[in-house]
């Protein structure tokens, strides 16, 4: 079996953005840090590739340079089981980022997250159809996800 990684590049910010990272999720950690060498004077001695774990998933930062960044293309969802939940990641992720709308949010680093209640999982695929469009309507009115708020809404008047 394969091992799946995903890679995310940053200019020079590699090693400080995924200590960032594993510091906000449980059972998270750095494992392995990288340096560029001779190969590359200007950066020698600075990290290259820094290999990260966030509660079991394997993540690659590497500071390749200004030629690319990130954006909203690319996402990492957050399955919250409840509002505390949600709270702290969003309050964590979105410091010093941006917040966008629906439960997203870009972090200090270009990095994109939906930050989702899995509560909203459960009112989009709802047997009602008008319980459905109503939860729908909430959330997009919405920039962090209200749990009570969606519920409400999808209970109707």
């Amino acid at each position: 079996m394969p091992v799946i990684r995903t890679s995310l590049w940053f200019d020079t910010q590699a090693l400080e953005a995924a200590e960032y990272y594993v510091s906000i999720f449980p059972n998270s950690k750095v494992t392995d840090v990288s340096y560029w060498g001779a190969e590359n004077p200007e950066r020698d001695g600075s990290p290259l590739e820094v290999l990260f774990e966030l509660d079991g998933r394997l993540f690659s930062a590497i500071n390749g340079g200004p030629n690319f960044t990130l954006d909203e293309a690319i996402s990492i969802q957050v399955y919250c089981a409840d509002q505390a939940e949600v709270d702290h990641y969003w309050n964590a992720l979105s410091a010093g980022g941006k917040e966008v709308q629906c439960g997203w949010l870009t972090d200090r680093y270009g990095l994109s997250w939906q930050i989702i209640p899995q509560r909203l999982s459960e009112l989009m695929t709802d047997p009602d159809p008008e319980r459905v469009l109503r939860a729908k309507q909430a959330m997009y009115t919405m920039v962090k996800l209200d749990i009570a708020a969606l519920e409400a809404a999808a209970e109707g008047p």
